[in-house]
């Protein structure tokens, strides 16, 4: 009889960290958004009963990045030179730790610029922390 396969656990989604040149301080909350899909392109050839189905542009998704809002300006700071003319791309990457704190899955990303921020939400009737939001473009992103 053949031995079993060896169980391997997902990993865990809690323990991340965000790097990126240029930056000092890059502690969120949460990191969404980062995926890549292909355009379909159909396309009928000749008498074909039915088109060919080939690959067009490869495009990514935004990384989403929200933190509670603190005294440091630094993101905001690279968002406001983009809203001023001033566009300046950094790498990065996304890390997924285990509960050890060794490094288990890296997503890099390529020239992003923070393209979006929002401010919190304000409400006087709750204790939630204040929640930032920075949206990061990308031009390309890939598992390492």
């Amino acid at each position: 009889m053949a031995p079993t396969a060896q169980r391997v656990d997902p990993l865990t989604s809690f323990n991340f960290l965000v790097t990126m040149n240029g930056l000092t301080r890059a502690a969120f909350q949460e990191c969404t958004g980062f995926s890549s899909s292909i355009d379909l392109v159909e396309h009928r050839e000749g008498g074909a009963p039915y088109p060919a189905k080939l690959a067009g542009l490869t495009k990514y998704g935004n990384v989403v990045l929200r933190r509670g809002i603190t005294d440091d300006l630094e993101l905001y700071e690279w968002h406001l030179a983009a809203v001023n003319g001033d566009i300046q791309r950094r790498n990065g990457s996304i890390v997924l730790l285990d509960r050890k704190g060794e490094e288990k899955a890296r997503w890099n990303f390529f020239d992003a610029w923070p393209q979006r921020w929002e401010g919190p939400a304000l409400n006087s009737e709750n204790s939630d922390i204040a929640i930032e939001t920075f949206e990061l473009a990308v031009e390309r992103l890939e598992r390492a």
